[in-house]
């Protein structure tokens, strides 16, 4: 089938990828022509995995890119809208981009179109994006408007394409909702495993996956809501946390017994310096307007966006705590991603933590596998980047783990600690065993577990806590 997507950011990119490895046949419009130029040479703007295998394979042949929206819808039977939808002040979602997108398409309607979108966006945008496009000039029998949520994270988003747990179609006539069905044949009826050279299946993949169709509202609904439930998850074992702290309990055991009950589960059950990314923060905030627009008070968001906001300043005091005074202090930071596996700094904790110490004086030397450029252009020369963990760590005051980078868990401890200058370590992600890192002769401080320390200085670490 011939497809257009919208927009070569991240949800963009990866479906583009996606929908040609399924074999159809993909224009990917955007009106950056540099960025169109650079993806033509082969560059990939951001870092997934399995994403630059999936551009060399089907760039040029089933994947193709241009800025020229109308000969793309125009040579398309489904045009997929994926452009960005970010916050404004009062924390509604601007569609302005997805207006001009519309507007755009109506002008080159020719024959049957079914328009998609796949950005995140309030309930009844489909509506809108049709009202625009009929006010445009587009024939109202010449089009329909769909809804296609992503549910797709950052670090594993072509694995979650190619192997979602549910693909969720909004689509009010029968025509559209088969046309967007056919489109992703290739994973509900599980051929697309079966090639000889799909991308690796994840451990506890849902094949074939299961189809969700819906109307457009419940399709809009059901992905606000679900980042919401999923931010929310977060924040509580959060709070959880900070009550095992105060009591002297162990949130992964909490977590081990919660997260066994079936109606629980044990995913996103992680405490830590908070959620981030372009997601869950953008979405909360428009999904407490979307409730407020409609007369409802949804004062359960409010507290998990307090909760998660509180986190990282409770983390800033736990660096306080461990170290009595911050000013003037050598601190490395491991992590400046909001998670492990992407290059995404947006909304990430690790950089407004990073940002936090700066203002209490510290000089901060930091280090990521990937973010390290996007890094740079948010907290300029006011941070030393060093070239690797251990670099990072040398005669450091304090180490500080700030994203769950596999590569962090599986560090040289004798090595670390050699390096630092004192060895201290604030770990954010819970990445090590408390008793492990004391046996090895650090002091050891994570989130909602007991402090560890080296077993020739547990009896003084009482006085030197009570001092700071």
């Amino acid at each position: 089938m011939q497809v257009t997507v919208v927009g070569s950011g991240y949800v963009g990119l990866v479906a583009s990828a996606c929908f040609a490895e399924l074999g159809h046949w993909v224009i990917c419009v955007d009106n950056d022509t540099a960025k169109v130029a650079a993806l033509e040479r082969g560059e990939t703007p951001i870092h997934e995995r399995f994403l630059p295998e999936l551009l060399e394979r089907h760039r040029g042949k089933r994947l193709k890119f241009t800025s020229s929206l109308s000969q793309a819808v125009q040579q398309s039977a489904v045009i997929f809208i994926a452009v960005g939808t970010p916050s404004t002040d009062n924390g509604d979602c601007d569609l302005s981009y997805v207006e001009v997108v519309a507007r755009e398409i109506s002008r080159s309607v020719s024959g049957y179109k079914l328009v998609v979108q796949k950005s995140t966006v309030p309930v009844c945008t489909s509506e809108w994006v049709r009202r625009i496009m009929v006010l445009n000039g587009a024939p109202e029998n010449a089009f329909e408007v769909a809804s296609n949520p992503e549910f797709l994270r950052e670090g594993t988003a072509v694995s979650d394409f190619l192997f979602p747990d549910r693909i969720v179609i909004g689509a009010n006539s029968k025509r559209a909702a088969c046309l967007l069905q056919e489109i992703y044949r290739p994973l509900t009826d599980g051929s697309y495993t079966r090639r000889e050279n799909a991308i690796p299946e994840p451990d506890q993949a849902r094949i074939p996956a299961r189809l969700i169709v819906t109307s457009t509202r419940s399709a809009e609904l059901i992905k606000h809501a679900s980042n919401a439930f999923l931010a929310m998850k977060i924040s509580f074992i959060n709070a959880v946390g900070n009550i095992c702290e105060a009591v002297g309990a162990n949130v992964e055991e909490v977590c081990d017994g919660i997260g066994s009950d079936p109606r629980i589960g044990d995913r996103f059950l992680s405490p830590g310096i908070g959620y981030g990314g372009s997601c869950f923060p953008k979405d909360l905030k428009a999904f407490r307007a979307v409730a407020r627009e409609s007369g409802y008070d949804f004062r359960l968001l409010d507290e998990v966006i307090r909760i998660n906001e509180e986190q990282c300043l409770r983390f800033l005091r736990k660096v306080r705590s461990a170290l009595w005074t911050l000013k003037g202090k050598r601190l490395a930071v491991l992590g400046l991603a909001f998670k492990g596996g992407t290059d995404d700094v947006r909304e990430s904790p690790a950089i407004t933590l990073v940002e936090l110490l700066l203002r209490e004086g510290c000089e901060v030397v930091a280090y990521d596998p990937a973010a390290m450029v996007k890094s740079r252009e948010v907290l300029g020369n006011r941070v030393t980047f060093a070239e690797s963990a251990y670099d990072a760590a040398e005669d450091a005051d304090a180490l500080l783990l700030l994203s769950d980078w596999e590569e962090f868990a599986v560090l040289s401890l004798p090595r670390l600690r050699r390096a630092l200058k004192y060895p201290i370590v604030i770990d954010g992600r819970n990445l090590y065993d408390p008793q492990m890192m004391g046996e090895n002769g650090f002091m050891y401080y994570s989130v909602g577990r007991p402090e560890a320390f080296p077993k020739e200085n547990s009896e003084q670490m009482p006085q030197l806590r009570k001092a700071s």
